[in-house]
C-alpha cells in the first residue's frame, strides 16, 4: 500500500461537473488495494463516497452520489478518478482519497483504510 495524493478540487457552480484524481506517490502502485473517496463537510463527520478495487471487481457508491458519479481506474496514468456530475451545494466538502485492503463488507468503512491523502477542497456555490 502506498500514500495517495489527491488533485482536481475547486470552486464550481451548482449543476457543474468535476473530476477528482488520486495517484500514489512517485514510484508507488495501488496494485492489490482498494481505493476509496471519503468527504467531510464543515461541522459533519467524514463519510464514504465511492470505492473501487484496483485489480478489478468491486465498485461501491454512497446513495447520495451513485446516480451522479463514476469511479474508475486509469491504468495508463496509474490513478483513480472520481467523476461527479450535477453537483449540489451539499457536495461541498474536503474530499479524501484512501487506500487499504478491505474485505467486501468493510469497503465503505473508514477504519478499513490505512493510508490517506491530505484532501482536496470542493466548493459548490453560485
Amino acid at each position: 500500500q502506498v500514500q495517495p495524493v489527491e488533485s482536481g478540487g475547486g470552486l464550481v457552480q451548482p449543476g457543474d461537473s468535476l473530476r477528482l484524481s488520486c495517484a500514489p506517490v512517485s514510484g508507488g502502485t495501488f496494485s492489490g488495494s482498494a481505493v476509496a473517496w471519503f468527504r467531510q463537510a464543515p461541522g459533519k463527520e467524514r463519510e464514504f463516497v465511492a470505492a473501487i478495487r484496483w485489480n478489478g471487481g468491486m465498485i461501491r457508491y454512497a446513495d447520495s452520489v451513485k446516480d451522479r458519479s463514476t469511479i474508475s481506474r486509469d491504468y495508463a496514468k496509474n490513478q483513480v478518478l472520481l467523476q461527479m456530475n450535477a453537483l449540489k451545494p451539499e457536495d461541498t466538502a474536503v474530499y479524501y482519497c484512501a487506500v487499504g485492503r478491505p474485505i467486501a463488507s468493510t469497503i465503505r468503512t473508514e477504519s478499513a483504510y490505512g493510508h490517506w491523502g491530505q484532501g482536496t477542497q470542493v466548493t459548490v456555490s453560485s
